[in-house]
């Protein structure tokens, strides 16, 4: 049995998919859920430690429950959005133990499969849906997290592809995704196809036995992404917004109390165009009193530049589209996903786009999770890389290191041609040649977010320095080692030629042959898996 997990900054959804009905299911799993009437059986996302040398937590909606969530230095909120961050800025240690944001979700994700494998004893296989703009960091880390649990399989798939196969599109439609959470901004173009002749450009990052894509006799319906943009911005940043809002109007406070108060009044704007809160500390005697309207919140988010950045995406998106002769005018249907999607001016916003007609909103906290499972039902991912790669240099001139890139950013996999790059010794008597991979970030004009920390706060900011980001992959002593040179090698003459080739599961690949021996050094070899 299949259980897919979106795993969300502010909530989190499990399903498994009925054999019975031959459709997903919400899972709801006691302690964790909450019990709100007439809606889904959301996981808070949230986490208190109360011992952590002995691994002992509470997750999700009994920390609620119990009172947890005003606890100070052990309740931890948004914790997915540090998960991979370069900076991973101050956290409290614990009972003698140094925490980082991997622990936290670790801690956090391990705690909701087991409460799903408690539930269903047969669910031992696991998908996992992840932002459009996750770095390998963070898929790497979630994989270590699955490893200790006794799962058969593990696979991922993008949270907007999810979404769209969720929301039931059937045929051949073209379909905008926005999935809009707690802490991040997705938007992916896809294409959903009937069974044809033209086989798939690649699959889903998968790890264990073969998926049912993969062994079904049937011709799967084919699921092609064609865009996708993303940036770290969602509801937290928003929250942190108001939170600033009502310090300068109000003077309150900044504590985990007035931060999950002014989230419940957002919430309430979705529904309703004036809306107050009350708070009253029966230890303290304190008191608080929020409330807000609909035009002052709007107003709000146009001062913090909110509409531009998302222009700015949107525009990237449907930039990739018109390469490939897609307008605006052939997007059959936009699909809403995440609670900042439900936002009246998010809302608003993608009108200014799009039809009315068009737009869908009516699941969105359950669409990821429940298209997840469509794995489960034989669907093959047409898909391609959505980050650039490239091996690192020296640069003479500017006396620093250098990217030169060689899997462009929309390369569909596995690749067909082999990649070729020639590469010298650059000393005498060189025993080795080495070679570093990086992931490099988004190189169009529109400026990079990167995470950052304002005191204790976790929150995103445009970049100004105009550099590109990468990540090193494999800048390790045993990593980047990819010849030994035997005779040794000497400057002046091409030495080696590394054919590069991305297989189906995304893994990078190289072939290395020396040039003055006529020896293959390696074949095929496996470096690091793409993103």
């Amino acid at each position: 049995m299949t259980i897919a997990i979106d795993f969300g900054t502010s909530n989190t959804v499990v399903t498994r998919w009925n054999a019975a009905t031959q459709q997903p299911e919400v899972l709801r799993l006691p302690g964790l859920s909450q019990a709100i009437a007439n809606n889904p059986p959301l996981i808070p996302s949230l986490i208190y430690v109360e011992d952590a040398s002995a691994d002992r937590v509470v997750v999700g909606q009994a920390v609620r429950d119990r009172g947890l969530d005003v606890q100070g230095d052990r309740f931890f909120r948004n914790f997915k959005r540090g998960i991979g961050a370069p900076i991973q800025g101050f956290l409290p240690d614990v009972d003698g133990a140094s925490l980082s944001f991997e622990q936290l979700g670790r801690w956090f994700v391990q705690r909701v499969i087991q409460a799903a494998q408690a539930q269903d004893p047969e669910g031992t296989s696991l998908v996992f849906t992840v932002p459009v703009d996750s770095f390998e960091v963070y898929r790497h880390w979630l994989g270590q997290a699955c490893e200790s649990l006794h799962l058969s399989q593990v696979r991922m798939l993008d949270e907007p592809t999810a979404a769209a196969l969720g929301y039931g599109i059937q045929g051949q439609e073209t379909l905008l995704v926005l999935d809009f959470g707690g802490g991040t901004l997705d938007f992916s173009l896809v294409q959903l196809t009937m069974p044809s002749d033209r086989k798939p450009l690649g699959f889903i990052l998968k790890w264990g036995k073969k998926s049912l894509a993969e062994t079904s006799a049937q011709r799967p319906e084919t699921a092609r992404v064609l865009a996708k943009a993303g940036e770290n911005l969602g509801g937290a940043d928003i929250d942190n917004w108001l939170v600033d809002y009502f310090v300068q109007q109000q003077k309150i406070p900044v504590s985990p109390v007035t931060l999950g108060l002014v989230e419940r009044l957002k919430i309430q704007l979705s529904a309703q165009r004036t809306a107050s809160i009350a708070y009253f500390d029966d230890e303290t005697l304190d008191s608080l009193e929020l409330s807000l309207d609909r035009d002052t919140f709007t107003t709000l988010l146009q001062e913090r530049g909110f509409f531009e950045r998302l222009d700015g995406r949107l525009e990237q998106v449907l930039q990739q589209a018109r390469r490939q002769g897609i307008t605006p005018e052939d997007v059959d249907a936009v699909l809403l996903v995440g609670g900042t999607a439900q936002i009246p001016a998010v809302q608003a916003w993608v009108a200014t786009y799009f039809p009315r007609e068009k737009i869908r909103s009516d699941r969105p906290f359950t669409a990821v999770a429940e298209g997840a499972l469509q794995l489960e039902t034989g669907l093959e991912l047409s898909d391609f890389l959505y980050h650039s790669y490239g091996v690192r240099y020296w640069d003479r001139r500017n006396r620093r290191h250098g990217w030169h890139p060689i899997i462009p950013a929309g390369q569909p996999y596995p690749t067909r041609d082999p990649i070729e790059l020639v590469l010298g010794a650059s000393t005498d008597a060189q025993p080795s040649i080495e070679l570093v991979i990086g992931e490099l970030g988004d190189t169009t004009a529109t400026p990079s977010m990167e995470v950052f920390f304002e005191g204790d706060r976790l929150v995103t900011r445009q970049s100004r320095s105009g550099e590109t980001a990468v990540r090193p992959l494999n800048d390790t002593a045993t990593g980047k080692t990819i010849a030994r040179l035997t005779p040794p090698g000497a400057p002046g003459s091409d030495r080696i030629r590394v054919f590069f080739q991305v297989d189906r599961d995304r893994t990078l690949r190289i072939t290395v042959e020396d040039l003055l021996t006529g020896d293959t050094l390696l074949s095929n070899q496996p470096v690091v898996t793409l993103s």
